[in-house]
């Protein structure tokens, strides 16, 4: 269910940087120009593709919203946190101010090194 939700989140997320790159800007070019610009001879007739790209923006958008909201359910549900995958590959960190490797001594935090 996590698999089928991350990858429609990640399709709405797509189509929606799609949706906002291929309106018209305020002078009429960019990317929205591809879809007729708003010539009477375009495919989306004289006002262009901008009521409709609009339209699917809000819905993606939408989408977009629904698809974060529930992502974030199914990860309370679980009651996981992105700092238990972080916290399971690392160490503790502790209050002790000595450091040790395999093989060397603690070194204290009042000694100073120098290299060699």
């Amino acid at each position: 269910m996590n698999a089928l939700l991350y990858t429609l989140h990640v399709v709405v997320s797509l189509f929606l940087i799609a949706g906002i790159l291929f309106q018209p800007g305020a002078k009429g070019g960019g990317m929205g120009s591809v879809f007729g610009g708003g010539g009477a001879n375009s495919a989306f007739g004289a006002r262009g593709a901008a009521p409709i790209l609009a339209k699917l923006t809000y819905w993606l958008a939408a989408g977009f919203m629904v698809t974060c909201l529930s992502i974030e359910v199914f990860i309370i549900q679980q009651n996981k946190s992105v700092f238990d995958k972080v916290g399971s590959t690392s160490t503790p960190i502790t209050g002790d101010s000595t450091q040790t490797t395999e093989n060397q001594q603690p070194i204290s935090s009042e000694e100073t090194i120098t290299p060699e």
